[in-house]
């Protein structure tokens, strides 16, 4: 198991980016949590198998189809475990 941290900058608050991020985290296996920074990026916290986080990553890079992603600061960390499906946090 891999853990990724990522930072989405842009224009990617209040164009369903968190939801979409969510969708395709619980349609691959992947636990953690995805919110909206104060400012105005979105941070996203993954753990899964690699290439299916690399699957996010390359997604999160586009976003979805109202978002424009200026950035996306990618760390690889090591896996806690004990993270529960994923959620979406406010």
């Amino acid at each position: 198991m891999d853990s990724v941290h990522l930072i989405v900058s842009g224009d990617v608050q209040g164009v369903g980016f968190r939801a979409w991020v969510f969708r395709y985290a619980q349609d691959k296996s992947i636990t953690g949590w995805v919110k909206n920074r104060d400012d105005g990026a979105v941070e996203v916290v993954a753990e899964g198998e690699y290439a299916r986080l690399e699957g996010l990553i390359k997604r999160c890079q586009h976003g979805p189809a109202l978002a424009s992603v200026a950035k996306v600061d990618v760390t690889w960390q090591k896996a806690v475990g004990g993270l529960v499906g994923f959620e979406v946090v406010d």
